[in-house]
């Protein structure tokens, strides 16, 4: 799941509210298009950081361009995601350091009174991540306005006429040479699971923190699960993972998962469930009633355990936020509520032997190519490369991820075990090489020598194939390598690139050096 940043990890917006009102702008639309005979060069649909990042690029080439809003400027990860969950990391994570009484011993410091005497505030936290997510919100919201980019606050729905999106509540009709589509993700609730927000709850509730529950079952135990039990476990309460596949966190790298269970689960107050369905959610009445989880077997089907919690948290992944945006009566069939693109970001009419739909483009979590919000924004400015002229493909191998638990994990491009079968398919040599954190100065400096940084490469030509990491400041970590696999950059180049001394990348360092023979010191 995606509640992780790197850099800057912004998601893509649901853009599918009601609207009434424009920004005006300076100049006459129609005398600013490129194309005379449309109110737009660009209409993006979607205003998270895919949308918003399409849409500044699509001002840097001059195009007259409007964003439909839906009343949900930044989108999910501004408002519900990223940038709120961050906050609260940041939060709980500075309580567990002060109620660490054994960690900060070795520094020398004492907490007067002791791990007890360390309190938080649960409105403030909760307030701390409403504020940070309404600063970036304005702040997005005025670089649009700044470079003279129309923002229709209501839904944007295809006509089924191209070049046509209608504005739901006004009924007004936009035209525009080209259109992005860029609505974003919903949390996916399986059946069976009754939400209340209250008890039992999205990733959308949980950014609330409308309590601390004493024992809370996280059904899911991807990014957004293992983060949340990251900052419900600093906060005191138990955490239960509910994981339907066979493995805890089955979508991480195995050896990163084998150590992230040792230093995120063993040793805090988390279980797990690995293999069985939620099969029931009910939820529970604060104080009075528990929350039931009916739990059965993922093969089987058969019932095998139930649990009574203060609440429940689904993590359990998100889907397209496509629903009545017209897309059928535009003759474009889903998958899920997927759209079907190419390469360069082009609607397909289906996925199967689809044809091109001239003019529409798709960017972010809509088209499943990559969740991510900073791969939506890197897709967003794709297709202004593409609706400009200019051939551009993204190389998602080079798109980084992070999860920003205590210590963080990082990864870009495929796991271990994808990358073996990608070598044997495509007939090359696998190469790994391994730096640690405990033998690196700054990261005992900070009492924090656990975690590894893994190099997988090519070694038919040096080329970085994938990195992951976990450890101290991981998420910063993993730019250099992000940026040396869509450079195509050889570990005998980064193995002679000077690393600052004592910085934590000396972990990359001993990686890269360790891929041609050399020795770190």
């Amino acid at each position: 799941m995606r509640f992780f940043i790197a850099t800057l990890l912004l998601a893509p917006a649901s853009a599918f509210s009601p609207s009434i009102t424009n920004t005006p702008r300076s100049f006459t639309t129609l005398e600013a298009s490129k194309c005379g005979n449309y109110d737009y060069d660009v209409i993006i649909v979607g205003c998270g950081v895919g949308g918003h990042g399409a849409a500044l690029h699509s001002r840097a080439q001059d195009l007259s361009t409007a964003v439909f809003s839906g009343r949900d400027v930044g989108g999910t990860c501004v408002n519900r995601g990223c940038v709120p969950s961050k906050a609260l990391l940041a939060a709980s994570g500075r309580v567990r350091e002060m109620q660490n009484e054994a960690h900060l011993s070795e520094f020398g410091i004492t907490v007067e009174g002791g791990a007890q005497s360390v309190k938080f505030d649960r409105e403030g936290v909760a307030n701390h991540a409403k504020q940070l997510a309404n600063r970036v919100k304005g702040n997005l919201e005025g670089s649009l306005v700044a470079l003279g980019v129309d923002i229709v606050e209501g839904r944007g729905v295809l006509t089924g006429k191209a070049h046509e999106v209608k504005d739901d509540v006004s009924g007004k009709v936009y035209t525009a040479k080209d259109i992005i589509l860029a609505p974003g993700s919903i949390p996916f609730v399986p059946p069976g699971v009754t939400v209340d927000e209250k008890t039992v709850y999205t990733s959308d509730g949980a950014l609330e923190l409308q309590s601390i529950p004493e024992w809370v079952a996280i059904i899911g135990s991807g990014y957004i699960g293992l983060e949340f039990s990251d900052v419900y476990t600093a906060l005191g309460s138990e955490v239960t993972f509910i994981e339907a596949l066979p493995n805890i966190m089955p979508t991480f790298d195995r050896e990163i998962a084998k150590m992230a269970e040792r230093l995120l689960i063993r040793d805090r107050p988390i279980d797990y469930r690995t293999g069985v369905f939620a099969s029931e959610v009910t939820p529970g009445i604060p104080g009075v009633k528990p929350v039931t989880i009916k739990m059965i077997d993922a093969k089987t089907k058969e019932h095998v355990e139930t649990l009574e919690v203060d609440a429940a948290m689904v993590a359990t992944g998100r889907v397209p936020n496509t629903k009545g945006m017209g897309l059928e009566e535009s003759g474009i069939e889903t998958q899920r509520g997927f759209i079907a693109v190419n390469e360069k970001m082009q609607v397909l009419t289906k996925h199967e032997g689809g044809e091109v739909v001239p003019g529409l483009w798709c960017i972010g979590d809509a088209n499943g190519k990559m969740m991510l919000a900073h791969a939506a924004s890197a897709q967003g400015i794709s297709a202004i490369e593409n609706i400009s002229g200019r051939e551009h493909v993204v190389n998602h191998d080079a798109i980084p991820a992070a999860c920003f638990t205590h210590p963080e994990i990082a990864m870009v491009g495929p796991t271990e075990e994808q990358a073996i079968e990608r070598a044997a398919k495509e007939g090359w040599t696998l190469g790994k090489s391994q730096g640690n954190f405990r033998a690196n100065s700054k990261a005992l400096a900070e009492l924090e020598g656990n975690g590894i940084a893994k190099v997988l490469y090519n070694k038919d030509n040096g080329k970085v194939v994938a990195v992951h990491i976990i450890g101290l400041h991981a998420a910063d970590l993993i730019q250099e390598c992000a940026n040396a696999v869509a450079a195509g950059t050889t570990v005998q180049e980064l193995s002679m690139m000077v690393h600052t001394h004592p910085t934590l990348c000396e972990v990359l360092d001993e990686a890269f050096k360790g891929a041609v023979g050399m020795s770190a010191h």
